[in-house]
């Protein structure tokens, strides 16, 4: 069973940070953020990873080689952002049966095995794992019909559904992608286009995006509070 992680994005919003380090590699308390993404990658069973790199690559392949806790590695160096999705062409033959795909700036502690025979069982070209947000609104609000208002609602509260980038995808998957094309742009769009059945997972786990200098600076420390608290007791 195989995982593609998308490891190859500049980190513009993650600057200065990422100015001489990859975003998956700027660390949290003792590991990269990839170390982290690849130890649940093991703990779900998956046995080989293709990583799809580019600013700064050697940094990766230097840390990780061709191997990490019993995992097998592959390269596939993007030369220039080749989008969320196009990235995945320079894979394309190395992936034979269903796969996953993670972004590579990510932490969960989603069950990815649980997620990938979800998908199997529901027999869809691609499931997405959704996680539900609430966004509170800080002001009372008015429903309105016509030329009347018919109720209000004091600081609602609406619930939406976030796409992790967390993806089980068929093979098939591949008529649908071109070099430049984003998964939520293009791909899953023309999916529904064209009527094919795109599955999900619901989860409640523990799940963040470290896209941003406040939520990368705010796990950093966490992570190191965490270790010091392991080491001293």
């Amino acid at each position: 069973m195989k995982v593609v992680i998308l490891a190859g994005g500049r980190g513009q919003r993650l600057r200065p940070y990422t100015d001489r380090t990859p975003k998956p590699m700027l660390p949290l308390g003792s590991k990269p953020i990839l170390a982290y993404i690849l130890n649940n990658v093991k703990k779900a069973g998956f046995d080989e990873v293709l990583l799809a790199t580019g600013f700064m690559h050697d940094q990766i392949e230097r840390y990780f080689g061709n191997e990490y806790k019993g995992i097998r590695i592959h390269y596939a160096v993007e030369e220039k952002p080749e989008g969320t999705a196009g990235s995945l062409v320079k894979v394309k033959d190395m992936l034979d049966e269903d796969f996953l795909v993670l972004m590579g700036d990510q932490l969960t502690t989603i069950q990815l095995h649980k997620f990938y025979q979800k998908h199997l069982e529901n027999d869809a070209i691609a499931s997405i794992v959704l996680k539900e947000h609430e966004i509170p609104i800080e002001y009372g609000t008015a429903l309105i019909d016509g030329e009347k208002i018919t109720a209000f609602e004091e600081k609602p509260v609406i619930k939406k559904y976030i796409n992790t980038g967390i993806y089980a995808l068929n093979k098939r998957i591949f008529d649908y992608i071109k070099v430049g094309d984003d998964f939520g742009k293009d791909v899953f769009p023309a999916l529904l286009r064209n009527n094919e059945k795109i599955g999900y997972c619901l989860t409640d786990k523990f799940w963040v995006d470290i896209g941003r200098v406040k939520d990368y600076e705010f796990y950093r420390d966490l992570m190191s509070v965490s270790e010091l608290y392991h080491e001293l007791r």
